[in-house]
Parts: structure tokens; C-alpha cells; sequence
């Protein structure tokens, strides 16, 4: 019965570490916001080098970029939400990229994929 009055006065939160500001007010909350507002400005500039890219090594280059800002998305939303499962297909994001970016490394060196 004591361990169990302790552990409850242990695991409860002290007053002064309770934040007094509602959700979204914080510093943190803004800068989530405002990075994935560049974030996504990144991701529409990637498309457009994607889309326009001069040569195949631009456009693979823009694939690779768009990718890595994805999953920075995805990493930044998880945290405004508060949610784990979008680390877990960022994770999954990053894997399947690294190897298109492999693959299409491969394709525009040797114009095989397969060896």
C-alpha cells in the first residue's frame, strides 16, 4: 500500500513543470508550423525540377531531394500531431528511396539495372 502511494506521488507531474500554455501556443508548436510550411515550399520546388529538369541526372536528383523533404514532412507533422506511426513510414520512406536512388544511379551509368 506504501509503494503504491509513492509510485503515484512520484509519476505525477509537478506543478511547476506543467506548461500553463494551451496546445499550438508553444515555441516549439510554431516552429513545427513554419518548417513544414518551408518544407512543403521545398517539396513544390523539387516538383518543378522534377518536371522541367534540363537532364536525367537533374531529374534524379530532384526525386532524391523531393524524398528527403518528404520524409522531413512526415516527421515534422508526426510531431505536431503528436503520433508515432508517421515515423514509421518515414523510416519506410527512407528505405524504399535509397534504393530507387540506387537503382536509378545504376540505370543512368550502365543503362541496365539488372546485373
Amino acid at each position: 500500500m506504501m509503494i503504491d502511494t509513492a509510485v503515484a506521488q512520484a509519476a505525477a507531474p509537478l506543478p511547476a513543470l506543467v506548461s500553463t500554455l494551451p496546445p499550438g501556443d508553444s515555441l516549439v508548436d510554431k516552429a513545427v508550423s513554419v518548417s513544414l510550411l518551408l518544407i512543403g515550399l521545398a517539396l513544390l520546388m523539387s516538383l518543378y525540377r522534377l518536371l522541367r529538369g534540363p537532364s536525367l541526372p537533374d531529374r534524379i536528383l530532384a526525386l532524391d531531394t523531393l524524398y528527403v523533404n518528404t520524409i522531413a514532412a512526415l516527421i515534422l507533422f508526426g510531431m505536431q500531431l503528436g503520433s508515432v506511426i508517421y515515423f514509421e513510414a518515414a523510416l519506410i520512406i527512407a528505405m524504399l528511396g535509397f534504393v530507387g536512388t540506387v537503382m536509378l544511379s545504376k540505370y543512368v551509368l550502365r543503362r541496365d539495372i539488372v546485373e
